[in-house]
């Protein structure tokens, strides 16, 4: 969960700037924007590619435990199958 309280540190870090830019229409605050926009898009891909590698990792571990007991397939009883026509007299 650290990993979001960085996340969100970083977001609203850019607020001010954000407010500068768009109200203000200050272009050294637009600077930080994309600056601080790109160290996001950075930080994000780190976060994913940990995340992908923690599923991964996990998964891998517990192979056996997904494939230990699969059900065996009964055959349907006879009398839940299609009764064949009678024949004609």
């Amino acid at each position: 969960m650290n990993n979001f309280g960085k996340l969100k540190d970083l977001v609203m870090s850019l607020e001010d700037d954000f407010s500068k830019f768009y109200d203000k229409q200050n272009a050294a605050a637009g600077t930080r924007v994309r600056k601080g926009m790109q160290e996001l898009k950075t930080m994000a891909q780190a976060f994913r590619t940990e995340v992908q590698n923690t599923k991964n990792t996990g998964a891998a571990a517990a192979p056996a435990a997904k494939k230990a007991a699969p059900a065996a397939k009964k055959a349907a009883p006879a009398a839940a199958k299609k009764a064949a026509p009678a024949k004609k007299k």
